[in-house]
C-alpha cells in the first residue's frame, strides 16, 4: 500500500510548521511567497493529495476553557492560544465563541447553547466532562492536555522541564525546588517528569520536601505564597527554583523581594511559558518559551481532519534572563568551548 504523504511530512520536510504548510496548500496569508512556494514544490514532489483539502465543512466553532484557570493565573498563557485559534478561524471564515467550563456544568446544554460545529478545549478538564465531549459526537481537539481517544496539540512540557532544571544545574545550583499545582493537569505532571529526570541525570536526590504541589484553588496566588514559606523556611532553603508557570515564578520572585532574598544570587527562579511579564519583571524572569499563538493554530489543523497524527507536540525553548544567571555565572557561559 502506498503511503499518503502527511501535512506533518511536509512540515518535517521544509522545516516549518504544520500550520504553516496548511496555510501555504490553503493560500492563505502569513507566509512569504518565498516559504509558500517552497512548501508547494515540496508537497507536490512528495505527493501530496491535494483533493483531501476540505473547506467549509467547519462554520462555527467553540473554545471552552475550564473555570479553574483563573485570570490571574492562566489568561496569560490561554488568551494567547485562543488569539492563535481566533486567527485560523477569521482565514477560514469561521465563527468563534467562547465559554468557560467546568464539572457542575450542565456540558450537553451549554454546546446546544452556541450550537457549534466544533470544539477546541483548552488546559486541564475532568473525566466527566470530557466523556460528555465524547457524547456530543462534534470534532474535538484539546490544547494543554492529552486524553485518550482526542486529538491533542501540546507544548513539550518534559522537554522544558528537562532543560529549565539543567540550565539551574548548569549555574551552580544543588538545591533546585519545584514550585506547582496539581499533577492532575498533564502538562504540570509532564513538567515535573522532566526536572525529576535532569536532577537524576546529575545524580541528585533531593527530599520530598524540595517539591512543592498546592492545591487548586480559587486564590492559587495566595496558595503559592504559602508554597514559598514552606520553601523558605526548610532547615536549607532551596538556592534555585523551578516555578510551573510564570506566574508562580513571578509570585515567587516577588515573595523573595519581601524577605530581602536576593535573586539570583541567593536563589535562581525559572518559569515556564514565557509571557509577556516575564521580560518586564525585575529581574528579568527565565523561563520556557511556548509558542503560544502556534499552539492555537495547530488545535484547529486537528480538527480539520487533514493530519493523521492525532498528538502534536510543539518545541519548547529555554529563555535564560537574569532572574537564574549571575554576573559571575555569566561569565563561565561566555568562557565555555
Amino acid at each position: 500500500m502506498v503511503k499518503k504523504t502527511r501535512i506533518k511530512d511536509i512540515a518535517s520536510a521544509c522545516g516549518v510548521s504544520i500550520a504553516a504548510v496548511s496555510r501555504a496548500l490553503k493560500g492563505q496569508p502569513g507566509l512569504s511567497d518565498e516559504t509558500r512556494q517552497r512548501i508547494l514544490a515540496i508537497a507536490q514532489a512528495e505527493g501530496y493529495d491535494f483533493s483531501r483539502l476540505r473547506s467549509g465543512r467547519i462554520k462555527r466553532l467553540l473554545f471552552l476553557l475550564h473555570r479553574e484557570h483563573n485570570i490571574a493565573s492562566a489568561l496569560p498563557f490561554y488568551s494567547t492560544v485562543m488569539l492563535g485559534v481566533a486567527d485560523a478561524c477569521r482565514e477560514n471564515d469561521i465563527a468563534m465563541s467562547f465559554q468557560p467550563i467546568g464539572p457542575e456544568d450542565a456540558v450537553a446544554d451549554l454546546i446546544n447553547l452556541h450550537q457549534p460545529d466544533a470544539l477546541i478545549c483548552a488546559g486541564y478538564l475532568e473525566p466527566e466532562v470530557l466523556a460528555a465531549l465524547r457524547q456530543s459526537a462534534l470534532p474535538v481537539a484539546l490544547v494543554d492536555l492529552w486524553a485518550a481517544d482526542f486529538p491533542c496539540v501540546n507544548p513539550d512540557n518534559y522537554h522544558g522541564g528537562f532543560v529549565a532544571t539543567r540550565h539551574l544545574l548548569e549555574q551552580g545550583r544543588t538545591r533546585i525546588a519545584f514550585l506547582g499545582t496539581s499533577q492532575r493537569h498533564y502538562s504540570i505532571r509532564q513538567r515535573v517528569e522532566g526536572y525529576q529526570q535532569a536532577l537524576f541525570d546529575a545524580g541528585l536526590v533531593l527530599p520530598a520536601a524540595y517539591r512543592i504541589e498546592v492545591p487548586p484553588v480559587k486564590d492559587i496566588e495566595q496558595a503559592l505564597v504559602e508554597g514559598m514559606s514552606q520553601l523558605l523556611a526548610l532547615a536549607q532553603p532551596p538556592d534555585a527554583i523551578f516555578a510551573y508557570n510564570d506566574v508562580a515564578a513571578l509570585v515567587a520572585m516577588r515573595e523573595c523581594a519581601r524577605r530581602g532574598i536576593r535573586v539570583p544570587e541567593d536563589v535562581a527562579i525559572v518559569g515556564f511559558d514565557d509571557i509577556d511579564a516575564a521580560a518586564w519583571a525585575h529581574p528579568p524572569l527565565s523561563t520556557v518559551a511556548v509558542d503560544k499563538r502556534e499552539l492555537g493554530r495547530d488545535a484547529f489543523q486537528l480538527l480539520l481532519g487533514e493530519e493523521s497524527e492525532r498528538n502534536l507536540l510543539l518545541p519548547v525553548r529555554l529563555v535564560a534572563r537574569e532572574s537564574s544567571v549571575t554576573d559571575a555565572s555569566a561569565s563561565r557561559l561566555r568562557l565555555a568551548p
